[in-house]
């Protein structure tokens, strides 16, 4: 017998077709029209006979008659309304298969019958308001809605969340003469006259302006001319809001905002009141656009759901979600500007919270299903660790002692650990993880370190091999560029338990590698890798615990939102000893005073790095640079020392050979590209240069300094630049000079970049905000993720029938 979701494809498989190769499958497709809404028909018959609930059979039914509409009279719309309405259906198609997924989950609950009526029907039907195609807004159709959609704006609800960019206080317009100069004010009058006049050695565009009290000039001196001429037609009425200044004992605005009124024109929506302005979209000006958000919030803002419960509502301080969306784009007279301007306003608050309170809710009931999820539970006391702690040539800091503690803590639980740990460079992480790995160990399970690159693997081994040897245990590498015999050999020794601490890359997660019993992995480096990369190593084992390592320390509000669902440590203390690197910006002229300082260290009897940047995306240009550098330098400059050089395009065992060459002294000078940023450990080096450091982000800069000074001696770091650089790349260096402290150069790079741009969006899983900014939003971030915390703790699974729409809304989202 056919199901539903298979009577879905045969109307999903057409329009599939007919929006292929961009679309221009549509032009040799005929007859859509009939068999399309002959299978709509079909399928509405199924709904009756086999849908048995209720409000699921009223949702598809909704979908089913908007496909209806789509479809009718399809043979006759043009090409580009055609195109539209395949999209819609698509859409809707889309819809149905999601929900007829949802409802077939094992997972899935059901509230109670009478909440299904009350809340479930009413939800649906304002979802599905809310998924309606943009151009079946009043005042769109399908040629403004190809443009909307341009701009991401597909939906009813994408408008809806279209927020104004800023606001202008039109309520108060004047006439001409009474503008005071040195104010922001909106006038209105007629255009006399709209000219192109020569001014010094450029031209300006000058419009002048009437009302019944006198003129004022509008003044343009770039942008496109001929569309200012088109726009400024004499006798048209227009707006101007700008600056007033006095020149020539003349009133003017130079560059003011403009918009030309139409015959007729209601002015409640673009003057006497404060105005939305919205960002530019191709081919509609402001009014239009205003024209448009206006039917969207009359007609749509109350489908809005907002099933957050009254009582954090009431404890936040939040107003109705849908006073709230109408407020955005139709402020009150009552409402401040500067809150508006700000987004603080109490509308623009609410739909901040709920933004990042959807979000936190979905990282707690995910942080909340680990806890509930079943794990293994390890005994945190025995001898190996004991043996370990007593041949380190130190002593623990309180902060690894505590985060140790609090490691411990998730390990003996039955529930599988998910925890990130977070320190500045040296603070000793490594050593912090080594404990974990012998937890599990000590309990007969095997433990995995997945490094983001084969260098940074390498160095984690030679750690990690030297120590566990002296226990009696055994750690291998697997690399990507092992030759296959190799690899074979150690997964082999892997899959029979003969390994107890396996160090790779990727590699690790390939198939082919099948551990015995591996009960905790430890991956580093983790905004380098992918959640699926995390997920795919953790799937080596039956639920084994996951020890998140970064060591790039992340500003909190950061580590909120990407490891929201993660416990979170921070070794916030430095062994003992160590002393600061101290950093100075040195200016080109001053080369020559740069290269006494990289003698007088070698003459120390310590080493030095030079550090080269990726100065375009070719690495041929980057290899030529490093290359001819450390050609000049061993020959014009240091001729009587020792220089090697490194770099991403080596194979790996000229790469080893050149680190071991350093490493065992027999070179003073290492010239790089960034292939050295993480993972070298090199004691007596105690310089590192980096040229062109306007070139390189704060948090690369920081991780290069932190080469250096990984031992007692005191070293530098010297940030060679010259006076090219942007106002961000000053404010770079300026902050590597003040101080050493990841945390504080986390939260400044966090500032100068964004946190998107900080954490690499496209692979950290940082989420894409709509309204929220993280930046700016830090305290209702934190107040979200308490509320949603404390949700969940009351509620696991939100199955009590006042969550019921709650649940509804977050499936949705």
């Amino acid at each position: 017998m056919e199901t539903l979701k298979q009577a879905l494809e045969k109307i999903e498989n057409p329009l599939r077709f007919s929006a292929g190769n961009a679309f221009r499958n549509l032009a040799i497709v005929r007859d859509l029209e009939v068999p399309v809404r002959r299978k709509i028909a079909d399928l509405r018959e199924m709904v009756l006979q086999r849908v048995k609930h209720p409000a699921d059979a009223a949702c598809l039914e909704e979908l089913l008659a908007q496909m209806e509409d789509l479809f009718s009279g399809f043979e006759k719309a043009s090409l580009e309304e055609k195109k539209t309405r395949v999209s819609g259906g698509l859409v809707r198609i889309d819809t149905m298969k999601s929900l007829l997924a949802r409802w077939s989950e094992p997972g899935y609950r059901r509230p109670p019958e009478g909440v299904n009526r009350d809340v479930r029907e009413s939800l649906d039907a304002a979802i599905g308001k809310l998924t309606l195609q943009a151009q079946f807004v009043k005042g769109v159709g399908p040629k403004i809605g190809v443009l909307l959609a341009r701009k991401g704006l597909k939906t009813v609800e994408d408008l809806l969340y279209f927020l104004p960019r800023k606001y202008e206080d039109r309520r108060f317009v004047k006439a001409i003469t009474q503008s005071e100069v040195g104010r922001k004010e909106t006038v209105i009058g007629e255009v006399i006259r709209a000219e192109i006049h020569p001014y010094k050695k450029r031209k300006v565009f000058e419009v002048v302006l009437r009302d019944d009290s006198g003129t004022l000039k509008g003044k343009w001196f770039k942008g496109s001319f001929a569309y200012l001429r088109n726009a400024f037609k004499p006798g048209l009425r227009v707006i101007l809001t700008g600056d007033v200044r006095l020149y020539q004992f003349e009133l003017e605005m130079i560059h003011p905002d403009f918009e030309i009124l139409e015959e007729g024109e209601d002015s409640h929506l673009h003057f006497k009141r404060i105005v939305p302005i919205y960002s530019e979209t191709e081919g509609l000006g402001q009014k239009h656009l205003r024209r448009i958000l206006l039917h969207a919030v009359e007609d749509y803002a109350r489908y809005v759901p907002g099933p957050i419960p009254r009582e954090i509502c009431e404890r936040q301080g939040l107003m109705d979600i849908i006073e709230a969306v109408r407020t955005v784009h139709l402020p009150g007279q009552e409402e401040e500007l500067h809150a508006l301007n700000d987004m603080r306003s109490a509308a623009h608050k609410r739909l901040i919270f709920d933004e990042l309170f959807y979000f936190e809710l979905a990282m707690a009931l995910k942080h909340k299903g680990n806890i509930l999820e079943e794990g293994i539970a390890f005994h945190t006391e025995g001898e190996l660790l004991s043996r370990f702690l007593s041949i380190l040539p130190f002593g623990l800091t309180e902060a690894q002692k505590r985060v140790i503690g609090e490691i411990h803590g998730d390990m003996a639980r039955p529930s599988p650990m998910h925890r990130l740990l977070q320190g500045d460079v040296g603070s000793g992480k490594t050593v912090v993880s080594m404990v974990a790995m012998l937890t599990a160990c000590e309990n007969g399970y095997q433990a995995a370190i997945m490094a983001p690159t084969e260098i940074l693997a390498e160095q984690h081994h030679r750690n990690i091999a030297r120590w566990v040897e002296s226990l009696g245990l055994r750690a291998a590498l697997l690399l990507g560029s092992m030759r296959p015999a190799e690899k074979k050999e150690v997964a082999r020794q892997i899959e029979n338990g003969d390994i107890q601490f396996v160090v790779g890359t990727h590699a690790l997660i390939q198939e082919g590698v099948e551990f015995r019993k591996l009960g905790l992995v430890v991956v580093d480096e983790q905004h380098r890798f992918g959640v699926v990369q995390r997920a795919a190593l953790r799937a080596k084992g039956s639920k084994p615990d996951v020890l998140v390592m970064t060591a790039t320390p992340i500003p909190r509000t950061l580590a909120m939102t990407v490891y929201g669902d993660l416990d979170i440590s921070v070794l916030d203390e430095m062994p003992p000893g160590k002393k600061p690197v101290k950093t100075k910006v040195f200016f080109e002229k001053e080369r020559p005073r740069v290269y006494e300082i990289v003698r007088k260290e070698i003459v120390k009897g310590n080493q030095v790095f030079i550090v080269y940047p990726l100065v375009t995306e070719s690495e041929a240009l980057d290899l030529k640079d490093a290359t001819r550098m450390a050609e000049h330098l061993q020959k014009d400059v240091f001729a009587e020392l020792r220089i090697g050089l490194v770099h991403g395009r080596m194979k790996g065992p000229e790469k080893d050979g050149i680190m071991k060459a350093f490493n065992d002294r027999q070179l003073d000078i290492l010239v790089s590209t960034t292939v050295i940023e993480v993972g070298i450990d090199i004691p007596h080096a105690s310089l590192m240069v980096i040229e062109h450091a306007e070139r390189f982000g704060l948090a690369q800069l920081h991780q290069l300094r932190g080469r250096v000074g990984r031992s007692d001696i005191p070293s530098y770091c010297v940030l060679m630049t010259d006076h090219k650089g942007s106002e961000n790349a000053r404010k770079r260096l300026r902050i590597m000079e003040q101080t050493t402290d990841g945390f504080r150069i986390a939260e400044a790079d966090l500032e100068i970049r964004g946190p998107g741009e900080f954490m690499g969006t496209r692979q950290s899983g940082f989420p894409d905000f709509r309204v929220a900014d993280i930046l700016r939003d830090g305290r209702l971030l934190n107040d979200a993720r308490t509320e949603a915390f404390h949700l969940v703790e009351k509620d696991p699974r939100l199955e009590r029938i006042e969550h019921a729409a709650l649940r509804e809304v977050l499936l949705w989202k």
